[in-house]
């Protein structure tokens, strides 16, 4: 908290001439004023052309007592006196008033208006008459919804705020009275509404509640009145004899007390909810929640209650989601998004500041050298009207919300400054620039409201108080030096400009460099910035890191914007390294990639083979840039990728499936890398990548979608098989590797084997991919129907397309289509094929199909007559075993010559006698 001396964030003084003295007053949204004098309430414009010009005036009941302004349906309210009677009267649709003897409407609240009336509603304004049964002492209107509450002396009445719809184009505003908050034990002399939150002020208590509309353990709303038992113990409660003693002879002092949370339910007030609106009300509440109590003590030296010790100005401030705001007037209310909630309440010379959302807490607290007479509460500043003067305090409202909306503005930047930094050094220079910052900040929350240049301005000092607040952190040696980070983040200035601030000369020759500026730069260099530091800034880094952060060497090392680092200087660096504390793989790595880009071979080879496979494995997963490196949003293989696709590529496939196990890299983006790492465009797949599919599928990878990677495998399978393209480079993987590895590939089935060897295929990669192909159709996880619509390329006409597509046949059950496909294109794979398929409850295929089609084929001769006869001699054998010997011969053809079928015959008749 800062107090601007002879300084107010106002450009303007404007004097309203009023015809009375005002009594009361109150603003009126952004364009209007109210002023009451006697029986008469004046409006005056505080904006625009008719600036402090009277709008309009109107007569009132009697004399106000209390004046309040609800921008949320546009209503101004009152507390009037008249022969010693209290009114409660609101005035709607006070803007149609044009001359102080313009009718006017009065109407009783919950009144309905029929349509009739719709013009007369439209050009005048209504006065809404809310008769109570207590005389009302204090209101407030919810900022939010417009809904009113008023207080009474034991309780607290709610009117909401209504639409009685006549026709879409006009909205009648009225209210209804839908809870009654009995409250004992304390006299409210203000409140404070917004959106479920209560604040209840007598003398010298404050009594925060939250309204819940969600019943609490099955508790339901009390719909009578009834009588609450006090929570008061003796020690804190006072009986009537004390009261009677104090009325005659003592003055009896309560102690202080302030009640947090769920244990401010202890301060001996008891409040109770009675409902008394509509069943069909969109918003009940069912439950109240304590949430603050504060007691203060009276000055003993007086024997009355002074108006020195009385609390005064109690305000609940909403603060809004910046981004909800709407220019519509009629739609303002329905709009906003709360986003936090404070609570501000003052004695004569100091002013409390409590957050009351989510937590509750004492924020600040401001001390005023005056007598204070009110205070009115902002987002960005409190002003004070004391006995001489008009003083002006920031506060943080609107930077501790802006926390609240955007977390990252800072992680920990608390409210009591004093007491968050330790050193008289640090605290001089970091709380005056926070409450700089805080205030630019919260000018730029209401954006807009500013010109143009206006904001550029502030834009400019928010990025210049950042930078000079990420300095203080870098520098100075706290305990929040990581708030670096963030505040260089937001000034806006790129990491050499950050490096050029840093005061590198050194007068003993040891450099020490503060947590801040290490974090800040660790941090950059692993977020892979687009920028490139100098060859001088480079190795300043990594003078900075040798000293400070070794263990962070390597990371720092493979950071694209340390590409200009010598590599001899960085060799020199790691060799000093000492590994036995972390990781020596990864230093080993990293001195592997220095020598690449030395071009020394083999100092390269002798660092790679001081370990084996798997721990190199392990080592690019600490730090995968060591392989892949991202600039502009674009994903670069690194030299030393480059290196090992050409010396090692399983070991780069181990690795990239390494940090694909664990989260370093997207399926997607591995992809991508393979692809730009072998120069490959589109839809081109280098085998590459296809040998990281099948190490995929033999990993098994649980965020890997099985059927997706199925489908990417057969496609390039499928393709380099029409095309008869053979693979770039030799795979890592044969058929017979994937069959032993991995369960997804199952055993080629017998059958196919005859067909393969039916055509003569030189091509072994040729012969792979298809071998890989079935074995995939023959595994136990293949969806065989997803695939069979992206078989057309391979035409039946090849042997490797007739085997696949008796296979996806035969997987899904075709076992006759796929007997003529084999009788009419390959009949020496057709008795293997019924050996192999043919079983169990597909047997009957082998008499019903297979035996009649052979027959039918034998009578037709042809070149393929000897295959033909030679399975159905087979089919013979295996038919005469399977059936009875009348069942047996209804299988033989009519036609068929007696001579061929008899020894089946006398087999199938002396069966049963051999058994």
């Amino acid at each position: 908290m800062v107090q601007l001396y002879n300084l107010h964030p106002f450009g303007s003084q404007q004097v309203v001439p009023c015809k009375l003295e005002p009594e009361r007053f109150c603003g009126g949204g952004p364009d209007a004023l109210f002023v009451a004098a006697g029986c008469k309430v004046e409006a005056f414009a505080v904006a625009g052309q008719e600036l402090c010009q009277p709008r309009c005036a109107f007569s009132t009941l009697g004399r106000v007592l209390r004046l309040a302004y609800s921008e949320a349906g546009d209503y101004l309210v009152a507390i009037e006196e008249k022969n010693q009677a209290t009114f409660l009267r609101a005035y709607v649709n006070w803007r149609s008033k044009r001359t102080e003897n313009s009718r006017v409407c009065i109407r009783m609240v919950g009144h309905n208006v029929e349509a009739p009336f719709q013009e007369t509603f439209r050009d005048q304004m209504s006065i809404v008459e809310m008769p109570l049964s207590e005389t009302p002492l204090c209101i407030s209107c919810c900022p939010v919804k417009g809904d009113l509450l008023v207080g009474c002396t034991n309780k607290l009445v709610l009117f909401s705020l209504k639409y009685q719809i006549i026709n879409e184009e006009f909205p009648v505003l009225d209210f209804e009275r839908s809870l009654i908050i009995h409250i004992h034990n304390i006299t409210p002399v203000e409140i404070s509404f917004c959106v479920g939150y209560v604040a209840v002020m007598s003398d010298l208590e404050v009594l925060i509640l939250k309204l819940e509309s969600n019943p609490k353990n099955g508790e339901s709303v009390h719909h009578h009145p009834h009588k609450p038992n006090s929570p008061v113990t003796q020690a804190e409660g006072t009986s009537n004899e004390t009261l009677q003693l104090e009325s005659d002879d003592f003055v009896i002092c309560q102690k202080p007390m302030e009640l947090l949370g769920k244990n401010s339910e202890q301060s001996g007030i008891s409040v109770t909810l009675e409902s008394t609106g509509l069943d069909d009300e969109k918003i009940k509440y069912f439950h109240v929640q304590h949430l603050l109590y504060r007691r203060f003590t009276p000055d003993i030296s007086s024997y009355v209650l002074s108006d020195d010790i009385k609390l005064h100005s109690l305000q609940l401030l909403p603060i809004y989601q910046t981004d909800s705001l709407t220019s519509e007037r009629k739609n303002l209310s329905q709009e906003k998004e709360l986003l936090s909630l404070f609570c501000f309440f003052s004695l004569p010379h100091v002013g409390y500041l409590y957050l009351v959302v989510k937590s509750v807490e004492l924020m600040s607290v401001y001390q005023y050298p005056e007598k204070s007479q009110q205070a009115v509460l902002t987002p960005q500043f409190l002003h004070v009207i004391t006995s001489n003067n008009l003083q002006c305090f920031t506060v943080r409202c609107s930077a501790a919300a802006a926390r609240e909306e955007d977390p990252y503005v800072d992680s920990t930047l608390k409210v009591d400054y004093s007491n968050t930094y330790k050193t008289a050094k640090t605290q001089s220079c970091i709380h005056l620039l926070s409450e700089a910052h805080l205030l630019v900040r919260a000018a730029l929350m209401d954006a807009s409201q500013l010109e143009p240049g206006e904001k550029a301005e502030l834009l400019e000092a928010f990025k210049e108080s950042c930078g000079h607040l990420g300095d203080c952190y870098s520098r100075l040696d706290t305990q929040y030096s990581h708030l670096a980070l963030p505040y260089y983040k937001m000034s806006g200035l790129s990491m050499a400009e950050v490096l050029a601030r840093v005061d590198w000369a050194v007068e003993d020759g040891s450099q020490n460099y503060e947590r801040g500026l290490i974090f800040y730069i660790s941090h950059s260099l692993y977020e892979n910035l687009d920028e490139e530091l100098s060859e001088e800034l480079a190795v300043k880094v990594v003078q900075m890191f040798h000293v400070a952060e070794p263990k962070q060497l390597p990371h720092i090392l493979c950071s694209p914007s340390m590409k200009n680092i010598n590599p001899l200087t960085a060799m020199s660096y790691l060799r000093k390294l000492d590994t036995s504390g972390f990781s020596s793989v990864l230093v080993t790595l990293t001195k592997a990639a220095m020598a690449l880009k030395m071009g020394d071979l083999d100092m390269y080879r002798n660092e790679v083979k001081s370990h084996s496979e798997m721990k190199l494995v392990c080592g690019f997963i600490l730090e995968p840039r060591l392989l892949i490196q991202q600039k502009k949003e674009q994903m670069f293989p690194t030299e030393l990728a480059v290196h090992l696709k050409e010396t090692q590529p399983g070991l780069l496939v181990a690795s990239v499936l390494g940090l694909q196990k664990n989260n370093k890299i997207g399926i997607e983006e591995a992809d991508s890398f393979f692809k730009v790492l072998c120069g490959k465009d589109g839809d081109t797949i280098p085998q590459l990548l296809v040998d990281f599919w099948e190490a995929q599928l033999i990993a098994c990878l649980p965020d890997v979608l099985l059927q997706e990677l199925f489908f990417k495998l057969t496609s390039q399978y499928i393709w380099r098989l029409s095309k008869r393209q053979p693979p770039d480079t030799i795979p890592l993987r044969t058929s017979k590797d994937l069959i032993n590895a991995c369960s997804h590939y199952g055993l080629i089935y017998p059958w196919v084997n005859v067909l393969i060897t039916s055509d003569s295929l030189a091509d072994k990669n040729y012969t792979e991919d298809l071998s890989k192909l079935q074995s995939l159709i023959c595994g136990p996880s293949f969806d065989i129907a997803s695939v069979v619509p992206f078989l057309e390329p391979l035409s039946e006409d090849t042997v490797a397309g007739l085997s696949v597509q008796v296979l996806c046949r035969t997987r899904l059950k075709e076992y006759e289509q796929c007997i003529d496909t084999l009788l009419e294109r390959c009949p020496q794979a057709v008795i293997p094929y019924a050996n192999h398929e043919l079983k169990d409850e597909n047997r009957t295929l082998w008499w019903k199909k297979l035996l009649p089609e052979l027959c039918q084929r034998i009578k037709c001769g042809g070149e393929k007559y000897q295959l033909y006869l030679s399975s159905l001699k087979e089919t013979l054998s295996v038919v005469a075993v399977e059936l009875e010997l009348r069942d047996f011969l209804n299988v033989l053809p009519e036609d068929g010559t007696a001579a061929f079928f008899l020894p089946y015959l006398l087999y199938c008749s002396r069966k049963k006698s051999l058994t």
